[in-house]
């Protein structure tokens, strides 16, 4: 059906263009706001008449009366009908329908998947601080970035998932003063405990139970293996240096536990620290004072984001020669463009917010080719979760926040990446825990995942049956598939490449499960409406291909989710 949208479309766009040269660029076609109306709408004489000085339920008259003389609309198309003031809608022939089968079972894991761009895209996610596990709102930014890079991998680009982290700084000295008290025998609650005694002002520790996993670890002399790094400890509780590196280790590791029990791997990890060490952060100052951005006052230097649409200048270098957070966040982002990476994206939680002018900002004053816009943010609120009817807060793994392998544990991989991607990234969402473990049709991916199990069962008793082969329904007659159900079936099937297109433009890996939702739906409706193993051999097989076409797009969407296609359940 693809292929025959493309031709109606051409065959629509050359007649447009003999009404009014050039006015084939409007040729496009929409869904009609009710089914039965037609498969496809064009307004295209609605925008030609003003310009044409022609009547525009006229001019949809002599239009249509042109498409049914070509090949294309008498091949394809049943029936052209004008609606309201010059509306067009187009219902489909059958065959033209059955068409999107064939392009399913043809292209396989490929179906919806665009040409490669040879365009280099990164996306960075997770980028959580070493200093704890990782946390439900990390998990959904797990998702989200996993699932926007398997999006935009399916329309052509070359994508780089990368994880930056903090590992310096005020955290990682809590992080490390946390440890050392527990590595002395102290614990929350003790007199030192709250905030840091050489420096009241300063942040509390830390206190979770994993703070004193560390402590033992590091007393036992423990090594740890990172996907980044590797550490022994000496086990001195003085050694202040060794408590940090060991700590950040342990965590690394801790977080690659948690991401591999996720399934999530990056391609790379940054540390904030190689911005410092490799002049980066220097060089991007540097750029920011040679082109005129800056000034100086009461003592710290500004940037002019004003200057950029900002709604008020920031400071870059306090008083104290220390650097604000965004300076660095500049440098990294120089270092993304000049690594050849002309599409980036951020995926943040909404606290990130005021970040992103201050960022772009100094990315355009630093004049280096940066287009404006660049990079590309996704913000995310945070996730309650709800377990037994009532809100859980308390981790014992991470002291106060649940982490996102207790919601693993709870439920599973697939149920914690289907329910955290099924609502827009910047709305609230609740996590029901009792839900996502239900094996009935109120489980959301628990329906998705029933509906391809349901055909590959169908598909198997097939093969037991007929001794059939799911590679031999690539060529069979599909006159049989008449039924609207099928009709609705195979419509949707035909909106999955769109679908896929639309999600990644609008960086909204909810449309994707949404779709799942409704193709499941369409499935289960047709599979009540019509036995699929019947005697009449051509429409059996006809049958088959259909919802072997459907389990097929089942997988490959969920595939993009990063949820398996279960084949039994």
């Amino acid at each position: 059906m693809l292929s025959v949208k493309i031709e109606l479309l051409e065959t629509l766009a050359h007649a447009l263009d003999t009404l009014s040269p050039g006015a084939g660029a409007k040729a496009a076609f929409e869904s009609p706001k009710v089914a039965a109306h037609g498969d496809f709408a064009t307004t295209a004489a609605m925008q030609l008449a003003k310009p044409l000085k022609l009547n525009p339920r006229q001019l949809a008259e002599n239009l249509c009366n042109a498409l049914r003389e070509t090949p294309a609309f008498s091949q394809w198309v049943d029936a052209l009908e004008i609606a309201g003031p010059g509306f067009i809608n187009i219902k489909l022939k059958p065959a033209a329908k059955q068409q999107v089968v064939r392009e399913v079972l043809a292209a396989a894991d490929s179906f919806g998947q665009q040409a490669a761009l040879n365009q280099r895209m990164l996306v960075e996610f997770v980028s959580a601080n070493p200093t704890g596990p990782l946390h439900v709102g990390h998990g959904r930014q797990a998702a989200l970035g996993d699932a926007i890079c398997n999006l935009f991998a399916t329309q052509g680009y070359s994508v780089h998932r990368e994880f930056y982290y903090n590992d310096a700084g005020v955290q990682i000295d809590t992080l490390t003063k946390s440890t050392q008290l527990r590595a002395k025998g102290f614990k929350p609650g003790d007199t030192c405990w709250p905030t840091d005694p050489d420096n009241p002002e300063s942040k509390a520790f830390y206190n979770g139970e994993y703070i004193q996993d560390i402590a033992d670890a590091f007393k036992a002399q423990a090594s740890i293996k990172a996907d980044d790094r590797e550490f022994t400890a000496n086990g001195d509780v003085d050694d202040y240096d060794n408590i940090r590196q060991f700590a950040v280790a342990y965590l690394r590791n801790e977080q690659d536990k948690d991401l591999q029990a996720f399934n999530l791997h990056f391609d790379q990890y940054y540390l904030e620290s190689s911005l410092y060490t490799s002049g980066r952060v220097e060089a991007a100052v540097g750029k920011l004072v040679g082109n005129g951005k800056t000034y100086e006052q009461d003592g710290a230097l500004w940037l002019k984001s004003t200057d950029y649409g900002d709604d008020k200048d920031r400071v870059m270098r306090k008083k104290d020669g220390s650097y604000t957070y965004f300076v660095p966040d500049v440098a990294y982002h120089i270092a993304k463009w000049e690594r050849g990476f002309t599409k980036v994206v951020n995926i943040q939680g909404t606290d990130h917010h005021g970040t992103i002018a201050r960022v772009r900002a100094g990315l355009q004053a630093a004049d280096v080719g940066i287009p404006q816009g660049y990079p590309d943010y996704v913000l995310h609120t945070m996730v309650r979760v709800v377990r037994g009817g009532e809100e859980v807060k308390i981790s014992k793994r991470a002291g106060s926040y649940v982490t996102l392998r207790d919601l693993i544990e709870w439920t599973s991989q697939d149920a914690v990446r289907f329910f955290l991607l099924s609502r827009k990234p910047d709305t609230e969402y609740t996590f029901d825990v009792d839900l996502a473990v239900q094996k009935n049709n109120d489980n959301p991916v628990y329906y998705v995942q029933y509906a391809h199990a349901r055909i590959c069962s169908v598909l198997a008793a097939w093969q037991e049956q007929d001794g059939g082969n799911a590679a031999s329904l690539s060529g069979v007659d599909l006159s049989a598939l008449q039924s609207p159900q099928a009709m609705a079936l195979m419509l949707l099937l035909a909106k999955y490449p769109e679908m896929l297109s639309a999600a990644a433009s609008g960086f909204a890996p909810h449309d994707v499960t949404f779709y799942l939702r409704e193709l499941a739906a369409s499935y289960h409706s047709y599979y009540d409406a019509e036995r699929i193993l019947v005697d009449d051999v051509q429409v059996k097989q006809a049958r088959l291909a259909l919802v072997a076409a459907t389990a097929q797009v089942l997988r490959n969407g969920l595939a993009v989710l990063g949820v398996s296609a279960p084949q039994k359940m």
